[in-house]
């Protein structure tokens, strides 16, 4: 039996099982990865709340990290909320070192508030991103790195070749709900530019459709698909993942996302 690749996530844990590092590994799994996790903070939610947050200390994300890669053959690596300064910190001394590096910047939460001082976007920009493969930061947080006002799809290019400018090798500025029929991402990759498109699903149920995103990204990288068809894939799996989701209830807030039952795997 072909021995799997290996994902690594370093990620919150979400209790309620929609996002963070949960949702991570069960992108991985679909897609046909081993997964494996870092903890940077716990969380204590469901669908409609956060009751409780307790960051890990950098100290213990730093054992976690050099158990896992002391030992297992991680192919690619994933950030989602790395929770504190001193995390993030931490994390510029390995990023040299973790291959096929997928940098989600999560900077805000949901209501848009800041998570992390301002002093936080320069060591993602000159730390983090010079060494990432992929970048997916969505609009809130790519016009927090970039001082731009961003509401059309030409915001969201012009953002992507900003964020470029730091090294990073592909950019993905993700568009969320922008006016339009379709849900429209801006891609900057070796110089070229282009849209991701999928038509619009109208649903509730999207808690963890961004962690998914870079999950999928991740776990095809460390499958050996290039990045574009790694962008194209996953673009294809959030699509599927919320259309299958649509129509359930699950939990009282924002639910999660369906699952694609051979995602990856055609």
């Amino acid at each position: 039996m072909e021995q799997p690749g290996v994902a690594l996530t370093i990620a919150g844990s979400d209790s309620g099982g929609a996002a963070g590092l949960q949702a991570d590994l069960k992108t991985f799994a679909l897609n046909g990865v081993f997964g494996t996790s870092v903890i940077t903070v716990l969380t204590a939610q469901n669908s409609a709340e956060i009751r409780a947050i307790e960051p890990v200390a950098a100290a213990f994300v730093a054992a976690q990290l050099d158990a896992v890669l002391a030992d297992l053959p991680v192919a690619a690596v994933k950030t989602g909320m790395l929770a504190t300064e001193s995390t993030v910190e931490l994390l510029v001394g390995y990023a040299p070192r973790l291959p096929n590096f997928v940098v989600d910047p999560v900077l805000v939460n949901s209501a848009g508030t800041r998570l992390f001082p301002s002093t936080v976007d320069k060591v993602y920009l000159e730390g983090l991103f010079p060494h990432a493969a992929v970048v997916t930061p969505n609009m809130r947080e790519a016009a927090l790195l970039t001082g731009r006002e961003l509401s059309t799809v030409d915001d969201l290019v012009l953002a992507a070749e900003a964020l470029a400018a730091t090294g990073a090798r592909c950019v993905v500025v993700k568009g969320g709900r922008l006016p339009g029929a379709d849900a429209v991402d801006a891609v900057w990759h070796d110089g070229q530019v282009r849209l991701l498109r999928a038509p619009w699903i109208d649903t509730a149920n999207n808690h963890g459709s961004g962690d998914a995103f870079g999950a999928t990204i991740t776990a095809l990288l460390a499958r050996g698909v290039g990045v574009d068809a790694a962008l194209d894939g996953a673009k294809a799996y959030v699509h599927t993942a919320l259309a299958r989701g649509a129509a359930w209830r699950l939990g009282g807030g924002h639910g999660p996302l369906g699952w694609p039952t051979s995602a990856g795997r055609e």
